[in-house]
């Protein structure tokens, strides 16, 4: 009993520093072993993948993002319906939310610092674009393995979700605000709004860093901002009835 009542009020905590930082670190909530599983199913396409596209890097020098393959090696239901999880996301976008993405920023040996950037191009009334709005997105991000400053953590500006771009900038470039790395262990999970001012840090070492990220978005909102896989029939067929409802891919029979 004194163990659930401890979850409740972390749980709770959590939630005022989403609210007030624009992001919030759940450790060890995600199944070390299904990362584990997920890491060794995709690390030969990774490998491929930056084989082939070493000098074309999509998200600055030695920095790629792909869209994650839905298949029996990477997919677990863990990453995607946490029961924590989910009751940290439905506490900022209600009961009607989707999930619309799933992919992942992979760091490696000589990338750099980003520039200070969010993370959604399109503003939902483009006539106003420093409109702040309540949320209507949010980003889940976990590593496949230990991210520490040293691999390429990301650093992020609290509390700047909340402020237009112009005065955040000015905020972060003074050093009135600063900028915090985001250190995960495997198993903890982070929390941010889109609209908080971040950048990738350089990986120091030889082994990609890896950051799987999940888009949780309000049910009315859809963009096609990033490229995303289907999911296969197989994989689908698995998923529950309020698991399908709570995904916003595309379903293609792979028989």
């Amino acid at each position: 009993m004194l163990s659930n009542i401890k979850v409740k009020l972390n749980i709770k905590e959590k939630k005022e520093e989403l609210k007030l930082k624009g992001f919030c670190v759940l450790n060890n909530v995600l199944p070390c072993d299904q990362i584990d599983r997920l890491r060794e199913g995709f690390w030969q396409t990774l490998t491929d993948y930056l084989g082939k596209n070493a000098q074309f890097s999509n998200r600055g020098p030695n920095r790629h993002f792909m869209a994650m393959p839905f298949n029996p090696s990477t997919f677990s239901a863990d990453f995607f319906f946490n029961p924590t999880i989910l009751e940290m996301i439905k506490s900022v976008l209600g009961e009607r939310m989707v999930i619309d993405q799933w992919g992942c920023d992979t760091a490696v040996l000589g990338s750099e610092y980003q520039q200070l950037h969010i993370d959604y191009q399109r503003p939902l009334f483009p006539e106003f674009p420093n409109l702040l709005l309540p949320p209507y997105m949010l980003i889940v991000s976990f590593g496949l393995l230990d991210i520490k400053q040293r691999n390429g953590a990301i650093e992020i500006a609290a509390g700047t979700h909340k402020l237009e771009r112009e005065r955040a900038n000015c905020l972060v470039g003074s050093g009135t605000i600063s900028l915090q790395p985001v250190e995960l262990r495997k198993g903890d999970v982070l929390i941010r709004h889109l609209w908080a001012l971040h950048r990738g840090t350089p990986n120091f070492t030889e082994t990609p860093r890896t950051l799987v990220t999940i888009r949780y978005v309000r049910s009315w909102y859809e963009d096609r901002s990033r490229d995303v896989n289907a999911i296969p029939l197989t994989i689908w067929k698995n998923l529950t009835g309020d698991q399908k409802d709570l995904k916003r891919f595309q379903v293609v029979n792979d028989s």
